[in-house]
């Protein structure tokens, strides 16, 4: 309790966004200061070129990792 932390997965958009989910990429830690972000970079990487689409909060963390200028160079 008041220590928020978030779970970065791939779901299926068709299935409801609590629940079951493809893959867990990793999870981002926001009580500490700054925030920590701890994920593979490498699934994430995979799952960007194969077309998946990043909400804004996890488009946000992949921005500020340089994991999404990693995409953006390749295309």
């Amino acid at each position: 309790k008041k220590h928020p932390s978030y779970r970065v997965v791939v779901s299926d958009s068709r299935v409801a966004r609590v629940g079951k989910f493809v893959v867990y990429l990793g999870q981002y830690i926001a009580r500490q200061d700054p925030p920590e972000v701890v994920m593979d970079e490498e699934k994430a990487l995979k799952w960007l070129r194969v077309g998946a689409q990043p909400t804004e909060a996890v488009e946000g963390i992949l921005r500020r990792m340089g994991t999404l200028d990693k995409v953006k160079e390749e295309a």
